[in-house]
């Protein structure tokens, strides 16, 4: 028979109860008592969803306080010993600080997991590194899941996942010389999970979407021949990508089983079908782990008919990659347009998908024919809804030239057009662009949404917060104010709600990080803005100041990659088409009279396709959508763009063809490090490379900036240098926010002192320690 199984589900709650329940759990509000009752009802429910819906298999080990590739490190007891932390005996709250840092540390390093806007903290490693086991949490609720009468399939992150994602400080360290360690530890967990009687176990290797070199590749073989008489059978699970490459090395692997991505690779069926043996499972991800598109089950079951001929019962049915990255539950949404709404399925609903193709697989279509029904009429209402295409938009990408993605002339000529309007002083400050979205604020919107609280009450309320933002931006000194974005629930869901081709959800929540949870607007036909989206709260914001106010934008990437997008046209047209509509609206600021236009692409990096043979032809699109959206201004309008990710070393040339004026990146947790690659590079435009993280309440110290001022000047001449915080504030409170900006200004004013007089600017490290690049979004 074939089986049903998913690799995860959500961990957040349909209400977000786990959110919630965290944040008072740092607050002090709760105990560690009542956060893990809230954990517990929320992996009994979706165990009970799973059970219900009819798969084979619940997954356990796939909740999460914070990520659970931290989970893995306090798992394996493999804790960074700056925090001095007994990995056996760690508590909660020792656990959150190392996600959130506390007073003696910074936390750990936060970034990307592939490429989706899910961030893992990066477990960090050392020679001294050991796996000598940890917290027993995984174990307890693999047990509370079978004490409630369920069939467990647990997972891990597998050992080579977790030592190629984790860093070292040290220069040059051979991650993989742990694996020595790290083999064992992972045998003792399999032998353990084998004695409590578990028959299989999902171990995750996602790695091998990427493209490896030989050391990684061979290391395969002997460190899973390790696995293969610990007493339980494994399902090696892949996702993201292809790996049709890997067909002969996976085939022989002493595995059970293998998980394959059919959504983002189908085209790799045919390889490893030729390859697979016949005495293995192939579990088949068919059902969209990544998007929320309703699946076209007849389309699927098609799909899988060749495999369930030669594999027969050794197919499994599954989504492509862990729900994870899908909101929980569609049936909640109870004012989304009908028609739309059977286009879509949440994870829940998700589930209901595998199991109709694995019905049909094994009892035939006719067991399945009303759900099918449901189905090709949703497919085929999708296909033909004129609400979906807009010639007219069509028609404006398609007459789109050379001359559309170019500004009129390069950054030499236009940096002095902007120095001599602009007059800023030598390192000016700026900051990202939001500040804290304070109670006050979030109660006003929600007021307003509600209908509760009339137009013009709201407005005045935002612009009370407005002017409020600007005086003290004017009272501490910034060179270069913004309006601190009140008004703004996301910086996606905010444009989102004002072009066409967009809806939303009212509980559509996945996560971003740790509690941080964010609702992507549904890109569902062609994209164009009605009317300006941002202008007038700029061009108030400018009456209040004579200092040149910056305008803020999401550029066409970031509201791309951050948006749950249309599957039935290529990804670079819909982008090309948020690019015009951004174009409008950048336009439309400079005739307003702002001059400065911030358009963040936080997301450049991350829509980088897994393998680099896909790089070009990614890099060209994106390159060209940010350049359509910035070029329509005059040279003296200066166009800045913001980056939230590390690791641009191998992009840069990418980065530097976007051409924006200024570019603003993430750079305090890194040491400056994330830097260098731009100095190596000779990177030619104005940098503002952060210089205090947003992501920890902690104000650092002037010296500390002062510090991190003087790398910068290291490798960036100082008339290109700007300062400026890492990210966005409006996750912040307003004390720590006016303190770290305050000390940011003197760090400032002290290196335009020390540049005026000829000195060099050296400060003493004074035990400062950097917990390397962090790609975590703040502004997000």
């Amino acid at each position: 028979m074939t089986i049903a199984h998913v690799l995860g589900f959500p961990r957040i709650g349909a209400q977000r109860e786990l959110k919630f329940a965290v944040e008072s759990f740092w607050r002090g509000d709760i105990g560690e008592t009542e956060l893990a009752a809230v954990g517990s009802t929320l992996r009994r429910r979706h165990w009970q969803w799973q059970k219900d819906a009819g798969l084979d298999l619940v997954s356990t080990g796939d909740f999460a306080w914070y990520d659970q590739m931290l989970n893995t490190a306090a798992l394996l007891g493999a804790l960074p010993a700056r925090f001095g932390f007994d990995p056996k005996a760690l508590t909660l709250k020792q656990y959150f600080e190392l996600a959130r840092g506390n007073a003696a540390q910074p936390a750990l390093e936060m970034t990307k997991w592939f490429d989706t806007n899910y961030h893992y903290l990066v477990p960090e490693l050392d020679a001294e590194t050991r796996f000598d086991g940890g917290v027993d949490w995984f174990f307890y609720e693999l047990a509370e899941a079978r004490s409630q009468g369920h069939n467990v399939k647990p997972a891990l992150i597998g050992p080579l996942t977790f030592l190629y994602l984790a860093k070292s400080k040290a220069a040059g360290f051979d991650k993989l010389g742990l694996a020595g360690r790290i083999v064992p530890a992972y045998r003792r967990i399999l032998e353990k999970l084998a004695a409590q009687g578990v028959e299989w176990v999902q171990i995750d290797e996602p790695i091998l979407a990427l493209e490896l070199d030989a050391q990684w590749r061979n290391a395969f073989a002997p460190i899973y021949r390790e696995f293969s008489t610990a007493g339980v059978k494994l399902l090696l699970a892949t996702y993201f990508d292809s790996v049709a490459e890997h067909a002969p090395l996976l085939a022989s692997l002493p595995v059970a089983g293998l998980h394959v991505d059919l959504v983002r690779a189908p085209q790799q069926l045919d390889a490893l079908l030729a390859a697979w043996p016949q005495d293995k499972v192939l579990s088949a991800g068919v059902i969209d782990g990544r998007n929320i598109w309703a699946a076209d089950l007849s389309a699927k079951i098609e799909q899988l008919s060749a495999a369930k001929t030669q594999l027969g019962n050794k197919l499994w049915v599954s989504a492509s990659s862990s729900l994870l990255h899908t909101p929980v539950d569609l049936a909640q949404e109870d004012q989304l347009d009908a028609e739309l709404k059977g286009w879509l399925a949440f994870a829940k609903q998700k589930l209901d998908e595998v199991v109709v193709v694995q019905r049909a697989l094994n009892e035939g279509r006719g067991t399945v024919a009303a759900q099918l029904a449901v189905s090709d009429a949703a497919a085929q209402s999708r296909r033909t809804s004129a609400r979906i295409h807009n010639p007219a938009v069509g028609g404006r990408v398609a007459a789109l030239t050379g001359a559309d993605a170019k500004r009129a002339h390069a950054y030499p000529v236009r940096a002095d057009a902007q120095r001599a309007w602009l007059k800023l002083p030598l390192l000016p400050t700026t900051s990202i662009g939001s500040f804290p979205q304070t109670r006050e604020i979030r109660a006003a919107r929600a007021a307003f949404k509600r209908g509760e609280l009339p137009q013009d009450q709201y407005i005045a309320a935002m612009q009370a917060e407005i002017k409020l933002v600007v005086a003290k931006q004017d009272e501490l000194g910034l060179d270069v104010p913004v309006h601190g974005e009140a008004e703004r629930n996301d910086m996606v869901e905010y444009f989102g709600e004002q072009l066409a081709g967009f809806t939303f959800t009212r509980f559509g929540w996945v996560q971003s990080y740790g509690s941080r949870c964010v609702k992507p607007p549904v890109i569902f036909g062609d994209v164009s803005r009605p009317t300006p989206m941002t202008v007038e709260w700029s061009r108030y914001a400018q009456s209040l100041t004579s200092k040149p106010m910056k305008g803020m934008l999401t550029g066409p990437v970031t509201i791309l990659q951050w948006s749950f997008v249309r599957d039935d046209q290529p990804r670079e047209q819909t982008c090309l088409q948020i690019a015009l509509a951004i174009r409008d609206e950048v336009v439309d600021l400079e005739q307003a009279g702002i001059k400065v236009i911030q358009i963040d692409e936080p997301a450049f990096r991350e829509g980088l396709p897994l393998k680099r043979a896909a790089w070009d032809a990614y890099l060209e699109w994106a390159g060209r959508a940010f350049r359509v959206s910035a070029s329509g201004v005059v040279d003296s309008t200066q166009i800045h763009t913001h980056m939230c990710y590390s690791e641009f070393n191998d992009i840069l040339p990418a980065i530097a063809a976007m051409d924006a004026d200024v570019i603003t990146i993430e750079t305090s947790r890194s040491d400056m490090e994330l830097l260098e690659a731009f100095g190596t590079f000779a990177y030619p435009n104005e940098i503002g490379p952060g210089v205090y993280d947003i992501h920890s309440p902690r104000v650092p110290p002037v010296n500390e900036m002062l510090r991190l001022i003087a790398k910068a000047l290291e490798v960036v001449p100082a008339e290109r240098l700007w300062i400026n915080p890492d990210c966005g504030l409006k996750t912040r409170g307003w004390p720590e926010t006016e303190a770290a900006l305050s000390n940011m200004l003197q760090a400032t004013r002290e290196a335009r002192s020390a540049i005026a007089e000829g000195r060099k600017l050296v400060v003493e490290a004074a035990g400062h320690h950097a917990a390397h690049a962090a790609g975590a979004c703040g502004c997000h």
